[in-house]
């Protein structure tokens, strides 16, 4: 696992940042396609503190990819029935078939963080996870799942500004609840359940991957370049395609447009 030099770094810039992330962003679109050709199957797991900056990377991950061949699992609270399940159970169903990538905002890890230090589950259930993940993990893996687990870190004064900052701004009031606010009161305990995930789950062949997420610039770039590093992926060419010639008209007549309505020009009220 790679060191921090301790050393405070300025925020990257806008336009140094962007490029960058275009070229990730490309490459992750290689990427895609070699998991398609090839019949590959990736899991990546993002978990890590809230307002840590999780979903937005997801989002830049994802923003130029297929949804048909990736896609996010963002599971709700367990219903009644899959409480009585085993645990893992409910995430194993959106484990990737061929060709698949599945990306989990949050994961099989709550019970580890949440619902340990929330009280959700009971000390046994919490042991017996402990015991169980290490050996699920093990079984993806050996049968042949690229899993890759990211943990987003961030400090208590950053987490307090997003936190603060979402308070303020009606678009990403949403993203603010209840049990974020507890983490604000409960931040040590999260600490403690985090190192002992560690101790139980950071296994050699899953591995966990701390993101350093108080600058989320420079996180998103380093996750994805990192993500891309540790697939042995390759440039898959794209089938020749040329655009058809456009047939002759034939006479068609579009019918009248005061017979079909239209979405009024909302954009015409903001030029004047």
């Amino acid at each position: 696992m790679a060191k921090q030099d301790g050393k405070s770094r300025g925020k990257l810039p806008k336009a140094l940042y962007e490029r960058e992330l275009y070229r990730l962003q490309t490459e992750l679109v290689t990427l895609q396609e070699w998991v398609r050709a090839e019949g590959a199957r990736l899991v990546v797991v993002f978990e890590g503190r809230d307002a840590a900056g999780k979903g937005s990377t997801i989002k830049r991950v994802t923003q130029y990819l297929n949804p048909r061949v990736a896609r996010i699992v963002a599971l709700p609270r367990p219903t009644e029935r899959e409480r009585t399940q085993w645990y893992f159970q409910r995430y194993a169903e959106h484990l990737p078939a061929a060709g698949e990538i599945v990306l989990f905002d949050r994961s099989w890890y709550n019970r580890a963080g949440v619902e340990r230090v929330m009280g959700f589950c009971t000390p046994v259930e919490y042991q017996l996870f402990l015991r169980q993940c290490p050996v699920f993990e093990r079984m993806l893996v050996e049968d042949g799942i690229l899993l890759r687990k990211y943990w987003f870190s961030v400090s208590d004064a950053v987490q307090e500004q997003r936190f603060r900052s979402r308070l303020k701004d009606p678009a990403r009031r949403w993203k603010l609840s209840a049990m974020d606010l507890e983490s604000l009161t409960r931040w040590e305990e999260y600490s403690r359940a985090k190192d002992e995930m560690f101790v139980h789950t950071d296994i050699t062949e899953a591995p966990w991957y701390v993101v350093e997420s108080d600058d989320k610039r420079r996180a998103r770039l380093n996750m994805i370049a990192h993500l891309l590093s540790t697939v042995s992926y390759r440039d898959i060419a794209p089938p020749a395609l040329d655009l058809p010639p456009r047939p002759p008209a034939t006479g068609y007549r579009r019918p009248p447009r005061d017979l079909q309505t239209y979405v009024p020009d909302h954009s015409a009220e903001l030029a004047d």
